[in-house]
């Protein structure tokens, strides 16, 4: 009987936690996009969330594109000075 009575909260937790992926997923897709078409989102993103921007060049190095991070470094220095 105890089985029962704990069914409906165990299916109210499975939805919850899969509706918690959904939009982690969701979420780091659109971040990757942005970060993918935007510069100057990536500068923001290397002053507030420097490991986020760290695991986009590496996901991006790891598919085989270069260079993305050492442009970006030698537009900031340029900007600076």
């Amino acid at each position: 009987m105890m089985a029962r009575t704990m069914e409906p909260l165990a299916k109210k937790i499975f939805k919850g936690v899969l509706a918690a992926e959904l939009v982690g997923v969701f979420g780091a897709y659109f971040l990757f996009k942005k970060m993918n078409s935007s510069q100057d989102f990536r500068q923001t993103m290397s002053k507030t969330f420097p490991f986020i921007l760290e695991v986009y060049y590496k996901s991006i190095e790891q598919s085989g594109m270069y260079g993305v991070r050492e442009k970006d470094q030698q537009k900031w220095l340029d900007s600076k000075n």
